[in-house]
């Protein structure tokens, strides 16, 4: 399957809006995304294989960033 789909992009938002920090996913192709919105996240259009970044800036970056990698690699097959 090609991006990230409703059901596990809405399990990353439900987690993210959770944190006072404002995260962002980042496509190979340099395209980034809200992880706090659903749309944002689908549209990023990431497919199998591919490696996102995950950039957090506010309040407990480092606990947010590792609870989202560690999201991502339990609900995509992506790499880290």
């Amino acid at each position: 399957g090609y991006g990230i789909h409703c059901r596990p992009s809405a399990i990353i938002v439900k987690e993210a809006r959770q944190y006072n920090a404002e995260i962002k996913v980042v496509g190979e192709d340099g395209q980034e995304a809200d992880a706090k919105n659903s749309l944002d996240l689908i549209g990023l259009a990431v497919t199998h294989g591919q490696t996102v970044t995950i950039k957090v800036s506010g309040e407990d970056e480092e606990t947010v960033c590792d609870r989202m990698v560690e999201l991502f690699e339990t609900n995509y097959d992506f790499e880290r």
